[in-house]
């Protein structure tokens, strides 16, 4: 494990010499499971990008306004989503923004025009929203601190995996079966996640496979993060709250540029079909399912180096963010197996960033809080994806040229990475008063 010293320890919360136990892995299977069908639904649309150019005729800005509507009710959904899953539990909220983004996924087989695209895409992003701060919560509850960064790499892969699931289901789909069914085919996934879920979830202190082992190691520094919930105003006020905020507000974008114009951009640059954009989609997210788990996995060998736990996530995050700067030189390549490998180092670099960034809330705030948190974090990266989105799809439509959006992909982790630690400084934990 990436975190952890030998469970025998008294560093670990279990007795000596007795292993905790592994229930909480599977929770975080779950996770990873729920994190790559979020995934997969929302990849499905960047796929077919080039048949619906032919089929509705969806032109760059078009797809434009669709992306912006998702990441639009990204932002709303996020602003809601946390605070929900604080109050209702990780097992309820979970399921219910499962069954919403699983029906909006499977309602885009009734869409004919940009418009009614771009409603389904508004109501998925409402449901999706929801993922991210009910996986992170529920790793905040499940993990002590020390395995939090690798549990969240690890269901924070399921994205790529989603990603990759995708160009293998929906062009095989589309040319057998149009591509109405596509979208009906993947979002059937999320609603057979919901029973599985249902059945299999409960919080640690309910759980009837877990041990007393496994109990005291995960609630080995409870003591010191359980509080009551702080309202918004006083999260707003924390520094802290804002340095995750604005590194997700720049990071965030680059991501979902990668999911929503990579087919695209394979497309009109090395002129590839339908049929064979699978294998450097397929690639760029095996690379980048590698990056989050190995980004989770970072931070232990700088706290071998000597560093405290937060300097060693914060080596980590400039490491990743290094890794992303050469992704400007991706627009000018004359080799598709080039392209492949620049695009490859980044994504799997923003996913090692992401483990990490991720796993900075829970460093800096209470687990009450962390749902909350996470969707004060989401709703700013969604807004900066609107943005970017807007952005791309004119500089698109107007020079046909990617030059400036790989521009500022390659400096948008450095930049993130000053912001937090100019208003986080150490990853200082924030203390509410009782």
């Amino acid at each position: 494990m990436a975190d952890t010293t030998s469970l025998g320890s008294s560093e670990s919360g279990a007795l000596p010499g007795v292993r905790p136990g592994r229930v909480r892995w599977t929770i975080c299977a779950m996770l990873f499971a729920a994190t790559s069908i979020n995934y997969m639904d929302r990849q499905v649309i960047a796929i077919l990008k080039p048949t619906l150019e032919q089929s509705i005729g969806l032109t760059e800005m078009q797809y434009g306004y669709i992306v912006d509507a998702f990441q639009l009710a990204y932002a709303i959904g996020l602003l809601t989503a946390g605070r929900m899953i604080d109050k209702l539990g990780t097992r309820v909220g979970y399921m219910l923004v499962m069954a919403v983004w699983s029906l909006s996924a499977m309602g885009h087989a009734l869409a004919s025009t940009a418009l009614e695209f771009g409603i389904a895409r508004f109501t998925l992003g409402l449901g999706e929203a929801g993922n991210f701060p009910a996986a992170v919560k529920t790793v905040a509850e499940w993990f002590p601190k020390s395995e939090r960064s690798l549990a969240t790499g690890i269901f924070n892969s399921g994205s790529n995996v989603g990603a990759i699931l995708a160009p293998l289901i929906v062009p095989w789909v589309t040319v057998r079966y149009g591509w109405h069914m596509a979208f009906l085919i993947t979002g059937i996934f999320g609603l057979c996640w919901i029973p599985w879920w249902f059945r299999q979830y409960y919080r640690p202190t309910d759980h009837p496979a877990l041990t007393a082992e496994e109990l005291r190691h995960i609630y080995q520094d409870a003591a010191l993060e359980m509080r009551p919930p702080a309202p918004w105003g006083r999260l707003l006020r924390c520094q802290q709250t804002w340095a995750f905020a604005i590194a997700k507000f720049f990071t965030d974008p680059i991501w979902y540029f990668y999911l929503f114009w990579l087919p695209s951009y394979f497309s009109a640059k090395f002129n590839l079909n339908l049929s064979h954009l699978g294998l450097p989609l397929i690639i760029v997210y095996n690379v980048s399912a590698i990056g989050s788990i190995g980004g989770g996995w970072l931070p232990a060998p700088f706290r071998r180096l000597g560093l405290s736990s937060n300097y060693a996530r914060l080596a980590a995050m400039l490491f990743c963010a290094t890794l992303v700067v050469p992704i400007f030189a991706a627009a000018g390549v004359k080799s598709v197996w080039t392209a492949i490998a620049l695009i490859s180092i980044a994504a799997g670099a923003h996913q090692g960033w992401s483990a990490n960034l991720f796993t900075t809330a829970s460093d800096m705030f209470p687990r009450s809080a962390v749902g909350s948190v996470v969707g004060i974090g989401g709703m700013a990266g969604s807004i900066g994806s609107v943005l970017f989105a807007f952005f791309a799809g004119h500089v698109l439509q107007l020079t046909h040229s990617y030059v400036s959006l790989f521009a500022i992909a390659s400096t948008a982790y450095l930049t993130a990475l000053i912001f937090l630690c100019a208003l986080a400084p150490g990853l200082k934990k924030v203390e509410f008063a009782p």
